[in-house]
């Protein structure tokens, strides 16, 4: 089911200090890094999409400062060049000054596969005003006496912790000073060697209070070992790799944490076979096992206003959105129906696909996915143009073609808007859970999970109850150079492709379609603004220390009260037998055309329908009070 536990604790044990690994990092050329800085000014200069908007918001210009690393370069010679180390650290830092986390420089070997971690994880809580940083977790065999989850965190090599968090922070990208403070936090112990530059530090002093109130100092060294590998490669010409949505840093780090600290739910396959899962719903405080682990973690809570289904979402990050709907369906049909917590806290996002399917399943109303837009440049309409008529049966582009083309003429700066993903597959199975919804963000939801929140919100599917300000807002579908590189060499070769092999196994991601919302916000741009909560929660010591008692609390009180309806549909030949709960109206579709409508005036009614039981589509629509508030379809094969 799982990976062995001594695969992981060989893994761990395998690590190695951070000075031992840097003196085997450090082969490239000089004229690797030339090749570097110039493919870095392609992709910025012409395919990114959010180049005007972030100049105007955080007054930055990327493209002269790759310019001016251009020219620095070209008056280098071997003997006269930086270390490597320098320049890593620069191209970072001129990709992580737009602030957005879609938009990397991914470091080459040894670096790209590689964590460097410390083995302690520290987490925020509050009590009132004042924020607290706690350890609360340890990786498996490490002991220090006095030292363990509950201990204060007071201070970072001499620095107080919470300064020394924002100095973190300000070295990362993050589109908010919530999206910047998180990352600060979650990277001073997980840095993803694959996309931030090594820390500076071979060791880090932690000062602390233990539980008796006594205050003591750590001194530990960062360790370095292979993370875990993503379940979709992004480089190849896939559906899952170009409807990416995805904060590469949370999904590293991601994987990094179930290696330490759950590796019990590790697995290198998206899907694992699991002999027997139960199909018996799940007792009050119980879990539903399931078939992604990874993915997943769906259970039954007890909170003082009464017990709920709580569906943890750790990633959309699938090949197969199909089968991550099926099985998110499969798991809330197992959980209580008066009341569902959806919570993508830390999910980074991933298939865009994966991310607006899964909205239908959650409300009566059709899904409107999210248009896209290009920036107008000639290299975005030529990768437009090569794939208009989807050669590759994994990409049309064909949609945006006309007003790119219309664009370079009238000086437009963006494409016209189209959805990324198809309006059938969004809505394809309608509603599946008729209980009320509360939605759990915080200011790590990102890319894919910004858009599945926002649509959350646009469609109005339930309460957003936020631990943070704003998501992290990330608007945009992103891809990789190597694919950019890709999509002009097939179905064949285009002559003047300025994509050109990186070196060394390096690469570069850049967010190629920004996102805008729909409902009554159509038209705003995702990118930099996020999803505000309606609610917000401030962690406290029992949340981070108790498995988030007081926010499922708090949950709980918003689907407390909340309308539990039914609507469940039996088909046979020229009748549609519908048991209902919270209804007075329903409206019945078959194939798409209206044919019945009956008043609902008891639980059970039977309704005449001629043709019921041929047709290939059957949609029930439920009313109360002439307002639309449940549906179910029924799709026959």
């Amino acid at each position: 089911m799982t990976e062995p536990a001594g695969g992981v604790a060989k893994q761990l044990a395998g690590a190695v200090e951070l000075q031992d690994f840097m003196t085997t990092a450090g082969t490239l050329t000089l004229a690797d890094r030339r090749t570097l800085v110039q493919q870095a000014l392609v992709l910025i200069e012409q395919n990114y999409v959010h180049l005007p908007l972030k100049a105007a918001m955080h007054a930055v210009n990327p493209v002269q400062r790759l310019r001016l690393l251009a020219l620095r370069l070209s008056r280098q010679t071997a003997t006269t060049m930086d270390p490597e180390w320098h320049f890593h650290a620069e191209l970072s830092e001129i990709f992580h000054s737009v602030r957005d986390l879609h938009t990397n420089y991914l470091l080459p070997q040894p670096y790209n596969t590689r964590i460097a971690y410390l083995p302690f994880l520290i987490e925020e809580y509050y009590d009132g005003d004042a924020r607290h940083y706690v350890v609360t977790r340890t990786v498996e065999g490490f002991s220090v006496p006095g030292f363990g989850p509950g201990v204060e965190v007071t201070h970072w090599n001499g620095i107080p912790i919470d300064r020394a968090v924002e100095i973190n922070a300000d070295r990362f990208a993050g589109s908010n000073p919530a999206a910047r403070h998180s990352r600060g936090l979650e990277s001073l112990t997980i840095r993803p060697l694959r996309i931030h530059v090594p820390p500076d530090e071979d060791w880090v002093v932690l000062t602390y209070q233990d539980a008796d109130g006594i205050v003591r100092e750590l001194r530990e060294k960062w360790r370095v070992t292979e993370n875990l590998p993503p379940f979709v490669n992004a480089d190849v010409v896939t559906t899952a790799a170009v409807a990416q949505g995805l904060d590469l840093g949370t999904d590293e780090i991601g994987r990094a944490l179930k290696l330490l600290y759950v590796p019990e739910v590790v697995t290198h396959r998206e899907r694992i076979d699991v002999a027997e899962l139960t199909a018996e719903p799940a007792e009050a405080g119980a879990e539903v096992p399931t078939s992604m682990p990874s993915i997943f973690r769906a259970r039954s809570i007890v909170t003082p206003s009464g017990t709920f289904g709580h569906i943890r979402v750790f990633s959309f990050s699938v090949m197969d959105p199909d089968g991550f709907v099926r099985e998110f369906v499969r798991l809330i049909g197992l959980l209580p129906q008066n009341g569902l917590v959806v919570d993508v806290r830390a999910n980074g996002g991933g298939h865009i696909f994966a991310s607006e399917f899964l909205l239908q399943t959650l409300t009566p109303h059709p899904v409107v996915p999210e248009p896209t837009q290009f920036i107008a440049t000639a290299l975005n309409l030529k990768i437009c143009n090569q794939h208009q008529e989807n050669p590759t049966g994994q990409i049309d582009l064909g949609p945006w073609c006309p007003s790119m083309n219309q664009a370079l003429e009238t000086g437009a700066v963006f494409s016209g808007a189209f959805s990324i993903t198809p309006v059938d597959g969004a809505n394809a199975l309608g509603q599946q859970y008729f209980g009320p919804v509360v939605l759990v963000t915080d200011a790590r939801c990102y890319s894919a999970t910004d858009i599945f929140a926002a649509g959350f919100q646009d469609h109005k599917i339930g309460e957003v109850l936020g631990t943070d300000d704003n998501t992290g807002a990330g608007g945009a579908n992103v891809w990789t150079h190597a694919l950019l590189k890709q999509l002009l060499e097939v179905p064949s070769p285009a002559s003047d492709s300025p994509y050109k092999p990186l070196p060394g196994g390096a690469n570069m991601r850049v967010s190629i379609r920004r996102t805008l919302r729909v409902g009554e916000l159509a038209g705003t741009p995702v990118e930099d603004l996020g999803v505000s909560p309606g609610h917000r929660h401030r962690m406290t010591r029992k949340d981070v220390l108790e498995g988030n008692v007081d926010l499922l609390a708090r949950a709980g009180e918003l689907l407390a009260g909340g309308p539990v309806r039914r609507l469940d549909v039996r088909v046979a030949a020229d009748e549609v037998t519908l048991t209902t709960a919270l209804l007075d109206r329903a409206d019945i579709y078959l194939d798409g055309r209206p044919r019945a409508s009956a008043d609902l005036t008891q639980e059970t009614v039977a309704v005449p329908v001629p043709g019921a039981g041929a047709a290939r589509s059957i949609r029930v629509e439920g009313f109360q009070a002439g307002e639309l508030v449940a549906a179910r379809t029924v799709v026959r094969r």
